[in-house]
């Protein structure tokens, strides 16, 4: 994994995977508008990222080719990777952010919670219920390895639970966007933060 040198703007990150299954890059500006440009081979992951941008307020690249003549595990897996490396790298020390974030999405039938801390020690707590279907070409199941290649590779505490629901596409529509905007939540700077978030003086 090769990470970019210290750009000019504050909260960026273009980081990208090679290995012999998939080709993975990302660009991130947690200070974006929404903008995206996401080419994953894969629709539905597509759709999920372009929602994660629209709803964290960021500006997201994702530029993935994989194995997909197998399945969408490898690559799913490994965008997972890459996005969550690329956070830890936007955020840098942490300085002046709001560390947690929650969020509750309802969609249709589903309502869905994401609860996460921008904490350095990674833990993922799954609770959604989803069936092994594809949607498209995307293993639903899937999901659930998606966001733990996140929290690892992030350093982040996240728990998310669907508290009911019965669409899969509304089920995983719901968690992207859940955790979308409980990112922007705990990403965002407050004045009344000095330093880091957390009583230790480093996260």
């Amino acid at each position: 994994m090769s990470k970019s040198t210290e750009t000019k703007k504050a909260r960026t990150a273009e980081i990208s995977r090679n290995t012999a299954e998939t080709q993975v890059e990302v660009r991130l500006d947690l200070d974006g508008d929404g903008k995206c440009d996401i080419s994953t081979g894969i629709g539905f992951l597509d759709h999920m990222l372009t929602l994660l941008a629209k709803h964290g307020f960021m500006d997201l690249t994702v530029k993935a080719k994989g194995d997909l003549a197998v399945d969408s595990h490898h690559t799913v897996e490994d965008i997972g990777i890459v996005l969550g490396a690329a956070l830890k790298e936007a955020l840098g020390d942490k300085a002046g952010i709001h560390r947690y974030g929650n969020c509750f999405i309802p969609m249709d039938e589903t309502l869905a919670q994401v609860c996460l801390d921008f904490s350095g020690r990674p833990f993922l707590v799954f609770g959604a219920d989803i069936p092994k279907v594809q949607v498209g070409n995307y293993e639903a199941e899937m999901t659930e390895e998606f966001f733990r290649a996140v929290a690892m590779n992030c350093g982040l505490t996240l728990h998310i639970r669907v508290l009911y629901g019965s669409n899969v596409h509304h089920i995983i529509e719901a968690i992207f966007k859940a955790f979308a905007r409980a990112v922007a939540e705990a990403v965002a700077k407050d004045a009344r933060v000095k330093g880091v978030m957390s009583s230790k003086g480093v996260l």
